[in-house]
């Protein structure tokens, strides 16, 4: 399992900013995390960069992060983008506000769907938040609607566990509809206390071992770290994340 272990560097978008796309990706490749999700890249960040600070430091790109709007108007752009990091899953990692309706989430489920036919060697897939269990769709909440399990909808899903806790639902139980259909999972946990805020992976409230026992199962090729909000360094919170799931990883 240690060698399906990455993250999003999201969690780090302001080190990028800062810092530097190479000094990031160089840090975290040495902490041992074998794949950088790409998503949260400075605005106007240099493709070219990115892919050559990816090969230095022996990382794999473990898929791209890419808005509604960009997959549905700038496919072809988007495919040679991915094309140039070597990698062939684009997830959908939001919504705005104004697409979070039945209508609007309909014209979402056709759009990736569309998206995924004029791909076909292309992992074309959803990455949820906790708004996703407000709205209902044919009897179910949009997130299961998205994600639907059936032969026309070839749509995959990228469960964040910590926003399905968020929503309401256990996230264990939630997975299970995903067998064969979840490529990539994001781990994040969440707080013991009424906070309910984000927490180290291992240092909260979500129990992770069945989740990676199911994963390791059922098909999971990459378990992303994320961590939309770290009260320390989120360089220090990444490698607590990163102990606590190799540590995890001994007893599966």
């Amino acid at each position: 399992m240690n060698e399906k272990l990455a993250v999003t560097v999201f969690t780090v978008r302001e080190q990028l900013k800062t810092v530097g796309i190479g000094p990031v990706f160089k840090e975290l490749a040495q902490m041992g995390y074998k794949g950088l999700q790409l998503s949260g890249l400075p605005a106007g960040y240099d493709q070219d960069e990115v892919a050559y600070h990816l090969k230095a430091n022996n990382v794999v790109a473990a898929g791209m992060h890419v808005p509604f709007a960009r997959l549905t108007n700038e496919l072809d752009l988007v495919l040679k983008e991915a094309k140039k990091y070597g990698t062939n899953a684009l997830f959908c990692p939001y919504l705005p506000e104004e697409l979070r309706t039945v209508e609007g989430y309909r014209a979402v489920k056709e759009g990736l769907n569309k998206v995924a036919q004029q791909a076909p060697d292309f992992q074309i897939g959803f990455h949820n938040h906790a708004f996703e269990f407000e709205t209902t769709i044919d009897g179910q909440d949009a997130l299961s609607y998205l994600l639907e399990p059936s032969q026309d909808n070839r749509i995959l899903a990228e469960i964040d566990v910590y926003w399905v806790k968020k929503g309401g639902r256990d996230p264990y139980t939630f997975i299970q509809t995903y067998s064969g259909r979840m490529p990539m999972i994001h781990l994040k946990d969440m707080t013991k206390d009424e906070e309910e805020t984000f927490a180290e992976v291992g240092e909260g409230s979500i129990p992770f071992l069945p989740i990676l026992q199911w994963g390791e199962q059922n098909g999971v090729e990459w378990y992303v770290v994320e961590q939309d909000v770290c009260k320390r360094d989120p360089m220090d919170s990444l490698r607590i994340s990163l102990a606590n799931l190799q540590q995890l990883a001994t007893q599966l």
